[in-house]
């Protein structure tokens, strides 16, 4: 070990205790208020529905306690306990040229780490979902969805893997830079490419057939001067019981999607207002600023990596022997969360003045108040707790609490 793995430690152990702390925070702000509907809602939401929801919560931060637990320990076996490393040595005896050998050990990376997930998202799936009358998925849908997703990253992740890798090695010091440009190329062409080639794989789009429904939104999106591909209902019931709205794509491509389940929940008016509020993400520019962001996260987790890469602390304070491409990027996948964390506060920062920002469109081009109205049914429907720890929320939460968010609209 040398003074490098004494910082990632101590970044590791901080973190996990704050994350701790802010576990045992949000359990305690929402156990406290588990008795009594807040006054805000009284009048919407029942007791049985809050407490439903405080239950919900609660078994889903316990589950979490549970990972918080475990997973720094799986990290600390890939670095200091030389997992990678002795993944790297098994993988030589392949015979593989240096590029695909380092494309094989980032997959396998990848991979061992999707599988090592695979028990929590089981749990959280078919215990906590089936618990609570969420989960509508069956196993054989499950491991479709898993079997799609690796086939998925065969094709799409295993190119854009060695593109990088080959970049590290024969670009010279400014491969970073070109690597930025093929990643941002690859985040726009799936931005492009996800509404009609990649979200189909996984579930139906039916055009939306509500006329009066349909009249009312498009009277909307013209008095917003939006123009999209067409208004779309996905089948979300085959899998959760969970509703929401979005659109996506870019260009020609743009789409705006409703889940089945919202639009059995919200009447006429409130999908009007829900739409709005997506709507104001897009007049907001907040989708081109979200870009931007990551733009120049991506350029600057580059430019690091590439200092890093030539840097033999980094290998060795992080238990590797050997030097080069692979090695590195893997380490920087595995090892960056670590530090980022202590960023997640800025970024749901961000994300909630995204959110408020919309919800002010939306209530000058729809009715407010049957956006707070279908809000609070999508609270209910979802069992989101209405009484989470502020602290929690700074931390995790990309949309401003319930009792926080339905004032400001009320302000309007």
């Amino acid at each position: 070990m040398n003074a490098f793995s004494w910082i990632f430690v101590g970044f590791l152990v901080v973190g996990v205790m704050v994350q701790w702390w802010l576990l045992r925070r949000q359990i305690r702000s929402v156990a406290a208020h588990r008795g009594q509907v807040p006054e805000a809602f009284a009048d919407r939401i029942t007791l049985e529905a809050h407490q439903k929801a405080a239950d919900y919560t609660l078994a889903r931060v316990g589950a979490r306690k549970l990972e918080l637990l475990l997973t720094p320990l799986i990290l600390l076996a890939w670095t200091l306990g030389g997992g990678l490393n002795w993944l790297d040595n098994t993988l030589l005896s392949l015979g593989l040229t240096p590029l695909w050998h380092g494309v094989a050990l980032v997959f396998a990376v990848v991979l061992v780490g999707g599988l090592l997930e695979l028990p929590f998202s089981l749990y959280q799936t078919f215990v906590i979902e089936n618990r609570f009358g969420f989960n509508r998925m069956t196993l054989a849908q499950y491991v479709r969805d898993l079997a799609m997703q690796l086939a998925l990253g065969l094709v799409l992740g295993l190119p854009l893997v060695a593109v990088i890798l080959w970049l590290m090695m024969r670009a010279g010091d400014y491969w970073w830079l070109w690597a930025w440009l093929v990643w941002m190329g690859f985040m726009l062409l799936m931005l492009w490419a996800f509404p009609v080639l990649i979200a189909p794989l996984f579930n139906k789009f039916t055009p939306l057939e509500d006329k009066a429904l349909k009249a009312r939104l498009e009277s909307l999106l013209e008095r917003c001067g939006f123009h999209s591909n067409g208004m779309f209902v996905m089948d979300g019931s085959k899998r959760s019981a969970h509703g929401n709205a979005y659109f996506t794509g870019f260009g020609r491509n743009k789409r705006i999607v409703f889940y089945d389940t919202l639009l059995k929940g919200l009447a006429p008016e409130e999908v009007e207002a829900v739409l709005a509020h997506e709507l104001g993400h897009f007049k907001r520019h907040h989708v081109r600023a979200n870009l931007l962001f990551s733009a120049v996260m991506s350029l600057a987790g580059l430019a690091l990596l590439g200092w890093l890469s030539t840097q033999a602390w980094f290998y060795q304070g992080l238990g590797v022997e050997r030097i080069g491409s692979a090695q590195a990027l893997s380490l920087f996948m595995l090892v960056s969360p670590v530090f980022t964390f202590f960023l997640q506060p800025l970024m749901a920062m961000l994300s909630r003045r995204h959110e408020f920002q919309a919800d002010e469109f939306a209530a000058r081009q729809a009715d407010a108040h049957a956006l707070i109205s279908g809000l609070v049914k999508m609270y209910r429907d979802n069992a989101s707790t209405l009484t989470p720890d502020p602290l929690y929320s700074a931390f995790y939460h990309s949309h401003p609490p319930a009792a926080v968010r339905i004032r400001h609209l009320q302000a309007q």
